[in-house]
């Protein structure tokens, strides 16, 4: 048995930025601010730690409440900026999970920043929902690594503890990524179809590192 945990942004989809459009339009809605947020660093990040970095950026106190505001607004904006943005579903991800969904020895889940509620969303307007039943997510956690433990935890409630984590790969475009795998014990995947090209990847010493996932035929003959 091995597990696929998948990142979102610039792993499964390119959203053409509709993420970052609809933070900043709920920033403007709840709070009046009117800021181009590419001062905070989004990539890798889990959606909680990049609202704290926002909220402390504009002296903004962060309460349960004004992260709901924040967070709601957002997820009410998002399909719209979906739709307007025109993104893509990345090289070879379709058939790639195609495949792996039709193999009983496979298990595909999330390991992503995205809050549950974000990544339901994007992955909905792409079609590839269907996929994920299970993963870790950034509603709760500041640091990707807990996001990490939290998708291995759920790994061993669905699968009764039977994959060790040298079996689970996680799949990303970021060092972070693989940073995430190496918490966790897990094997790492780094794809170049995010911020970082391939050398600053493979310089992270991941596992495995691929320009896309058009051809996974040296991943697979790893299993």
């Amino acid at each position: 048995m091995h597990v696929c945990l998948f990142d979102i942004d610039g792993t499964l989809i390119s959203s053409g930025g509709a993420g970052k459009a609809a933070l900043e339009g709920a920033l403007l809605a709840e709070f009046g601010v009117n800021y181009n947020i590419e001062k905070v660093q989004l990539s890798g990040r889990t959606d909680r730690a990049i609202v704290r970095d926002l909220f402390r950026f504009h002296d903004i106190e962060e309460t349960p409440t004004a992260r709901e505001r924040l967070f709601q607004s957002y997820l009410a904006q998002l399909p719209a900026y979906l739709v307007r943005m025109k993104g893509t579903v990345l090289p070879g991800i379709a058939s790639f999970l195609d495949y792996l969904s039709e193999r009983d020895e496979m298990g595909v889940g999330l390991l992503t920043g995205n809050v549950r509620a974000g990544a339901r969303l994007k992955l909905g307007h792409y079609g590839l929902l269907h996929h994920f039943a299970f993963g870790g997510f950034g509603d709760h956690h500041h640091d990707r690594d807990d996001v990490a433990h939290e998708a291995l935890r759920e790994i061993h409630a669905r699968f009764d503890g039977t994959v060790a984590p040298d079996r689970v790969w996680v799949i990303g475009d970021t060092p972070f990524d693989v940073q995430c795998a190496r918490c966790i014990g897990a094997r790492s995947l780094a794809v170049a179809t995010g911020w970082h090209s391939l050398e600053e990847l493979t310089a992270c010493k991941p596992d495995l590192a691929l320009a896309d996932l058009s051809d996974p035929a040296t991943l697979l003959a790893l299993w």
